[in-house]
């Protein structure tokens, strides 16, 4: 900003060392768009450089100092003042001075941990993103570039199957299962349902999956639940004895991993939701938590051994043995 529209400004830009090979994700934006941001892992050096440029050749730029951040913040909607950050880092890249001409500036922030998902919710908005400012004694210059961090993790050490039961006295009993209870984000939920006692008639019968996000402590808890998934199992009255499969694909959806307590701001966690409709329009529920992960193994190409440290340092994994073997069979299948 100029003082009076005089006086010497500049344009910065942002430019990643690995833009060309670097790959990219989809994260949805606050408005509900989904835009492409370069993607890093826990444990992944950020570098690149910073390229100045002068609006007006011949012009001198005094400046209070060029200071390139990289930020780890977490915003919660109802208290858009105030900005979480767990991760803060800065580095100079000029004293104060001037600027007689154009300028690059090379950049690193070495092995930077980044400990939780990227995410855009109801409440809450969890971002990285490098900003470089150039002091000025009226009014800042100022560039920010998102990236998108996803969180990786090794397979579950015990994942067990679920068995529940339905039941109304005298009237129904039904008893489900699903093959587990954590599955990543690209699984197959592979179940069964029985039907064991039938006395009102059933018309609808559907599983859905809910995210059900949290946000704030104490009475100040806001839940938001969103349905991401429905799934028709049947439509038409079941009989007693009747059994019937479920497959339902995840890939399909837009999925995070489970979140549980981040930073203590916010949490994500998603529900198995079982939904019976009889004639009478009358609904049923039985609902029961699972574990989403991401896998580890979908980089291990391109960043090998910053992806194991990665997995292994999330969840408290420490058996490096255990995810170069796991990697190798992957690769086999």
């Amino acid at each position: 900003m100029n003082f009076f529209g005089f006086g010497q400004t500049a344009d910065i830009d942002i430019v990643l060392n690995d833009a060309e090979t670097r790959k990219k994700a989809e994260h949805n934006s606050e408005d509900g768009k989904k835009d492409k941001y370069f993607l890093f892992y826990d444990g992944e050096t950020v570098s690149g450089k910073v390229n100045v440029t002068l609006k007006y050749p011949g012009k001198r730029l005094e400046h209070n100092g060029i200071k390139v951040e990289f930020v780890g913040q977490i915003e919660l909607y109802y208290d858009r003042g105030n900005h979480h950050e767990f991760v803060s880092l800065v580095k100079d890249l000029a004293r104060p001075g001037e600027l007689t001409q154009s300028q690059t500036f090379d950049f690193e922030f070495a092995h930077v941990e980044k400990p939780y998902e990227s995410y855009t919710g109801q409440n809450v908005k969890l971002r990285y993103f490098l900003k470089v400012t150039i002091g000025r004694r009226l009014s800042d210059i100022t560039k920010e570039l998102d990236i998108v961090v996803h969180t990786l993790s090794t397979y579950p050490d015990i994942n067990s199957s679920i068995k529940m039961e339905v039941g109304i006295e005298d009237c129904l009993h039904i008893e489900f299962e699903y093959n587990k209870s954590k599955y990543h984000l690209k699984d197959v939920i592979v179940g069964k349902i029985y039907f064991l006692l039938v006395r009102i008639k059933i018309r609808h019968m559907e599983i859905d999956i809910i995210r059900r996000e949290t946000t704030g402590t104490g009475p100040s808890v806001y839940n938001e639940n969103d349905t991401i998934a429905k799934y028709e199992i049947m439509d038409g009255a079941p009989v007693r004895g009747e059994s019937i499969p479920i497959r339902l694909f995840l890939a399909g959806y837009e999925l995070t991993p489970t979140m549980k307590d981040v930073n203590k701001k916010f949490s994500v966690r998603y529900f198995l939701n079982l939904v019976l409709i009889d004639e009478e329009d009358r609904r049923y529920f039985k609902q029961q938590e699972i574990i989403l992960w991401r896998k580890g193994d979908i980089v291990k190409k391109s960043m090998s051994h910053q992806a194991i440290m990665a997995a292994q340092r999330f969840e408290g994994s420490s058996n490096p043995e255990r995810s170069h073997s796991q990697g190798a069979e992957n690769d086999k299948s």
